[in-house]
């Protein structure tokens, strides 16, 4: 079993957050896979992007404001 570190994005409106997680990759089953923990924390931050919460987004991600670019 091997753990790696990743970033993690999720679009959610005008944002985007940056999310740190770590990988784990084994020889059996679906791999590599998340821990249950930062499958929770990937959930909290979206849920906190959708009700417009970026103080809360912002303690377990780094959060990123999408602007249009007129080409």
């Amino acid at each position: 079993m091997t753990r790696r570190n990743r970033k993690k994005y999720i679009h959610e409106g005008r944002y985007v957050a940056e999310v740190e997680v770590e990988l784990i990759d084994t020889d059996e089953g679906w791999s590599p896979y998340l821990s249950l923990e930062d499958a929770k924390k990937l959930d909290n931050v979206r849920a906190a992007l959708r009700a417009g919460d970026l103080k809360a987004a912002s303690r377990l991600a780094r959060v990123l404001l999408l602007t249009p670019v007129v080409v």
